[in-house]
């Protein structure tokens, strides 16, 4: 009987399991509609609606959730737009809201999905990221599935939130820098979360495009894929564990998207925030076309 398929397969598997282990999925970041629905009353529960007016939270919200307007965690008021204020002002906002470092924090947005996720990063540079999560679907998908909402708005007592901020979250001009160059210990991966069209007009040398709407099911039910599918399309750009991946896009708020999605399946990550704006604005290199 001839051995060799017996060896083909024997290789097959010695290489299959020398394949490192894709990091472990923080499935505490993301939650569902149903987990939601059965914990509405945790005393520790803060659910907050993030849209840019009240008007917007008064048409209707789900029951408890306290508004979060995008205007408090992004400031528009310096030369880049859409920058994280001072933790100074962060933790006036979120002591107003009643956060407490035993607070579990679950986030939605109502107009566009990524200011959900530039919350997360907002909490998680000041140290709340371990316990705060993402509304998995947000708001629409509570809507689909006929589920209540209220033009009420809860009371609640302030706080005296304590952050514990973590620079590491941002990256700064020079690690951008140094990912385009491939210089450093240990240089970063890029990755673009703004659509093809935008890439292709001009990116970040070596960065990979992945448009952040293409990580959820569809417009309409705009839930994550499953996590396989999500390792697949990262892994399809060349997008390695292993190595940190710095997100960018236009402003800083769909690369938000991208370090959520990141962090989520357990890769080393960090918002650059001054992204595209910044970089074309000191007038440094950029690469045109489809890239990687």
């Amino acid at each position: 009987m001839p051995r060799w398929p017996l060896a083909a397969a024997q290789l097959t598997t010695s290489l299959l399991l020398a394949q490192p282990a894709p990091p472990a999925l923080r499935i505490e970041m993301l939650v569902s509609t149903t987990w939601l629905a059965e914990h509405l009353k945790d005393p520790n529960l803060v659910l907050l609606h993030v849209a840019d007016t009240f008007a917007d939270y008064k048409r209707g919200h789900i029951p408890g959730a306290r508004f979060l307007a995008t205007g408090k965690f992004v400031d528009n008021t310096g030369k880049l737009g859409s920058e994280l204020p001072a933790v100074e002002a962060l933790t006036r906002t979120f002591s107003e809201l009643g956060l407490t470092e035993k607070s579990r924090v679950v986030l939605y947005a109502t107009a566009w999905m990524p200011n959900a996720a530039r919350a997360y990063l907002t909490l998680d540079y000041l140290g709340m990221g371990e316990r705060t999560a993402l509304l998995d679907g947000g708001v629409e998908q509570w809507l689909a599935e006929d589920r209540p909402v209220t033009m009420a708005v809860p009371v609640f007592p302030a706080s005296s939130f304590v952050p514990k901020p973590k620079p590491a979250v941002r990256a700064a001009l020079e690690e951008a820098k140094q990912a385009v160059e491939g210089s450093g210990v240990a240089a970063s991966q890029l990755l673009d979360s703004r659509p093809a069209r935008r890439y292709t007009a001009g990116h970040l040398g070596g960065a990979r495009n992945l448009y952040w709407m293409d990580t959820l099911r569809s417009e309409e039910h705009p839930t994550f894929l499953p996590p396989d599918q999500l390792r697949a399309l990262l892994a399809s750009r060349g997008l390695v564990p292993g190595r940190k991946v710095v997100t960018y896009c236009e402003v800083g708020l769909q690369a938000a998207h991208g370090y959520f999605l990141l962090k989520y399946l357990g890769y080393d990550t960090a918002l650059y925030d001054g992204s595209y704006q910044e970089w074309s604005g000191a007038k440094l290199p950029v690469s045109t076309g489809e890239g990687k």
